[in-house]
């Protein structure tokens, strides 16, 4: 029996490695490798570890809810960050993941937002000012007013120095007028400084 299982094996084997002889198969190109632009240079300068502290506005005329909370951005070869950030809402902990990169044939920064809290696939485009210090992404999202209503959302990274960035948050209602809601203020966390 042991035999005939060997047998049986080793004649598919080589029934499949006949096959794929006889088969044509056609070489794969590799696209050749792009050059980071100055735009994929910018994203890597958000690389590193930082501390964050977010004002969040739940209902107007109502104080901000406040909470802290840390970041990690990491470095995807030369075109792509990917930031994972880790806080509490409302006693409740939360993990954010983002990406980030910039398409030249689009001419436009692209990326990505999933969290813990939801299940929507946030989906960015967007532009950096003629300064460098402004990323404007551009979004659609589930409406606060209705869930099940999209809304449109602008989200901007202003980059304050190598050791500061301010990120905010706003959705435009149904008059077309913006709203900001979530401001964040990040810090580089220095040498040495805990998680």
């Amino acid at each position: 029996m042991r035999t005939m299982v060997m047998f049986t094996v080793a004649g598919a084997c080589l029934i499949a490695t006949a096959g794929l002889e006889a088969q044509e198969i056609a070489p794969v190109e590799a696209e050749a490798p792009t050059q980071p632009r100055a735009e994929h240079q910018w994203l890597q300068r958000l690389v590193g570890e930082w501390t964050s502290e977010a004002k969040a506005v739940i209902q107007p005329g109502e104080p901000p809810y406040t909470c802290e909370g840390t970041e990690t951005v990491r470095a995807i070869g030369d075109h792509w960050i990917m930031a994972e950030s880790k806080s509490e809402f409302m006693d409740v902990p939360v993990t954010g993941v983002l990406t980030l990169g910039y398409d030249p044939k689009k001419k436009k920064f692209v990326g990505t937002w999933i969290d813990s809290m939801m299940n929507h696939l946030w989906l960015y485009e967007g532009t950096l000012d003629a300064e460098a210090n402004l990323l404007t992404l551009e979004t659609r999202g589930p409406s606060h007013g209705d869930p099940a209503k999209l809304a449109n959302y602008r989200e901007v990274l202003e980059l304050k120095s190598d050791e500061h960035k301010v990120f905010t948050s706003s959705v435009q209602g149904d008059d077309g007028q913006w709203t900001t809601f979530v401001t964040v203020d990040y810090r580089r966390k220095k040498p040495g400084e805990g998680r």
